[in-house]
């Protein structure tokens, strides 16, 4: 093969590669408006009102991810199985943004944590990191929301987030975790705890905390 041939045949697939990249940044922006769409929808929790329409939030939250999943089994078709990993950063931050959303709806409405299920088998899977990445943003968010419950007059929530993110804690203390991105976030998840903590004391001072224990969860 002669140096022009070998530059021809590069250039044939450097622009494969680039149609490939061009197919999945269009899925992926879809992917993250649809993000913003229920993150839309979940933000008007925070609202004093808001508590009192949380199952219709979350019921309109997962039509929503009726869409993500459409798209996310469009995306894999858009690059070859076992090449996971070399497209991977371009859908990695809305996967992450996608697992907090799902995290979120789940922990409204059960308050529990959202399950990962890994099936590298099928080359298209959810990264173990991105999951863990997810579950970090929601401490955020639930810190958040530990602040306005207590605004909106719903005592209990803020000890129920409390106990949920002291055992999300416990839980990523059992890892060691090796990737820096991930540990950065890890170290935020120590103040959401500082957070919720100080709420929770606030209120127990107050004699708030006694008086839920006495007439119940809201």
């Amino acid at each position: 093969m002669s140096v022009t041939e070998m530059f021809s045949f590069i250039q044939g697939f450097l622009s494969a590669d680039q149609d490939i990249r061009e197919d999945i940044r269009k899925v992926v922006q879809v992917l993250e408006q649809t993000a913003r769409e229920i993150l839309t929808v979940l933000q008007s929790v925070h609202q004093p009102c808001g508590f009192k329409d949380i199952p219709s939030k979350c019921l309109k939250a997962r039509e929503l991810f009726c869409t993500v999943r459409n798209h996310t089994g469009e995306l894999k078709t858009k690059f070859p199985v076992e090449q996971y990993y070399r497209y991977h950063e371009h859908w990695r931050f809305v996967l992450q943004r996608l697992v907090f959303l799902a995290a979120f709806v789940v922990y409204l409405e059960s308050q529990s944590l959202v399950t990962l299920e890994v099936d590298r088998e099928k080359g298209f899977h959810l990264d173990v990191e991105d999951y863990l990445a997810g579950v970090l943003i929601l401490a955020s968010e639930l810190s958040r929301l530990a602040v306005n419950s207590v605004t909106a007059g719903d005592y209990g929530r803020p000890l129920r987030i409390s106990n949920f993110i002291n055992e999300l804690d416990s839980g990523f203390r059992l890892l060691n975790l090796k990737n820096d991105p991930l540990r950065k976030r890890y170290d935020g998840l120590k103040y959401d705890l500082k957070k919720i903590e100080e709420v929770v004391y606030d209120l127990s001072i107050r004699g708030l905390t006694k008086e839920q224990e006495a007439g119940g969860d809201k």
